[in-house]
C-alpha cells in the first residue's frame, strides 16, 4: 500500500502528503494545484487507477510466494475542506482512529491465538476502554503496547522530500519519505509548512 501511495505521489506531483491505514489512503493535493483544470471526477479515477495498477504490478516485489486471491479495487470520493483546521482535524481523525483498531485488533488476535474463539474475544472486548487493553495486554500477555511498531499505531505518512515547497514548476524527481509519526500534534506541521502553505 505505501510502495502504491509513493508511486501516485511520484506520478502527480501536486499530492502533498498521503496518509494510509490499513486498506485506506488520503492524499492531500495543494490548494495550488490546477492538476486536470480540478476536475473532481478527472482527479479520483486517475488516483484510483494508478494506485490500483501499482497494487497488482509490485504485488510479486512483496509477496512472491503467495498468489493474489481476488481481482483488488478500490473506491475513492474527494473532499474539499474549507480549511486547514478541518484537514488537519480529518487527518488526526484517521490517525486516532488507526490506533484505536490496532490496539483492538492486537487485543483480538492475543486473545484467538491463546484459545479464545473469535466471539468469546470480541465479548470479552466489548465496552473495554484502551486503559483496560492496555492492561489486558501488559497483564495477560507480557505485551506492552507502547512497544509494537509505530507503522501500526500511526499509520503512513508520505512526503515530497525533494520538492518539499509543493513547486511542480522545475521539479527534480521526487524522493517520498514514507514516516510513521505523529501528525495530530504541532510539531509535523511545524516542520512541513509547504502543505498547508504552498509557495
Amino acid at each position: 500500500m505505501n510502495k502504491c501511495a509513493s508511486k501516485v505521489m511520484e506520478k502527480m506531483p501536486d499530492i502533498v502528503l498521503a496518509y494510509g491505514e490499513s486498506d485506506e489512503y488520503s492524499f492531500v493535493i495543494s490548494k495550488k494545484s490546477n492538476m486536470y483544470n480540478r476536475r473532481e471526477s478527472k482527479i479520483i479515477s486517475l488516483i484510483t487507477s494508478y494506485f490500483t495498477s501499482c497494487y497488482v504490478y509490485y504485488w510479486r516485489d512483496y509477496l512472491p510466494d503467495v498468489e493474489m486471491q481476488a481481482i483488488p479495487a478500490f473506491d475513492s470520493r474527494a473532499v474539499m475542506y474549507p480549511s486547514d483546521k478541518n484537514l488537519r482535524d480529518y487527518l488526526s481523525w484517521r490517525q486516532a482512529d488507526c490506533h484505536i483498531n490496532n490496539l483492538y485488533n492486537t487485543c483480538f488476535w492475543v486473545l484467538v491465538k491463546s484459545g479464545l474463539s473469535q466471539k468469546e474475544a470480541e465479548k470479552q472486548l466489548c465496552g473495554t476502554l484502551s486503559r483496560d487493553k492496555n492492561e489486558l495486554l501488559f497483564s495477560k500477555f507480557g505485551i506492552n503496547y507502547n512497544n509494537e511498531p509505530e507503522i501500526f499505531k500511526k499509520g503512513s505518512v508520505l512526503v515530497d522530500v525533494v520538492n518539499p515547497q509543493g513547486n511542480t514548476t522545475k521539479r527534480k524527481k521526487p524522493r517520498i519519505a514514507i514516516q510513521h509519526c505523529d501528525i495530530i500534534r504541532e510539531r509535523f506541521w511545524r516542520e512541513h509548512p509547504e502543505i498547508l502553505n504552498p509557495k
